[in-house]
């Protein structure tokens, strides 16, 4: 499973600034603030993202994903919880897996982790949904003018 190391954090702190979100490390004994999950688990408070080296870094994408996907209403309003819709969901979902990529990661290995830690999709894996199957998470995410139709990120977050 891949890490928030010293090398992750990095890349995520420039690919979060693209968006306008912080990355917030935390010590590594502290509890993470914002996290849903608890443990080592991403958190949210508002638009940044808190995380420890032993955060997963599907964890972190994912939760941010989540602040770029939702309305502003709720965005403005963001403490642990993101709420939102299963199409919204999946659409999170597709959007880490693509922006896994922006930061080194492949598909494959974004899903794997998405795997190990116990995300579930109809077609049993991360790697079949996102290539198999998501059609529906790509078309709610170019709607939303998160994606292009060419499925290149337009480095913007939901508006409406």
């Amino acid at each position: 499973m891949h890490r928030c190391t010293e090398m992750a954090v990095t890349q995520l702190i420039g690919l979060f600034a693209r968006y306008g979100l912080t990355l917030e490390r935390v010590a590594n004994d502290a509890p993470i603030p914002g996290s849903y999950w608890g443990e080592s688990e991403a958190g949210l408070v508002g638009q940044v993202i808190h995380v420890r080296a032993d955060t997963p870094v599907h964890s972190a994408l994912h939760e941010a994903c989540h602040v770029l996907c939702m309305d502003a209403t709720r965005r403005a309003a963001l403490h642990t919880d993101a709420g939102g819709e299963y199409a919204e969901e999946d659409a999170v979902c597709y959007l880490q897996i693509i922006l896994a990529g922006h930061i080194g990661l492949t598909a494959e290995a974004i899903c794997a982790d998405m795997d190990a830690w116990g995300y579930t999709f109809r077609l049993g894996s991360a790697c079949a949904w996102y290539t198999q199957d998501a059609d529906d998470a790509r078309d709610w995410l170019v709607r939303h003018g998160l994606l292009l139709e060419s499925g290149v990120p337009t480095w913007q977050m939901r508006v409406a």
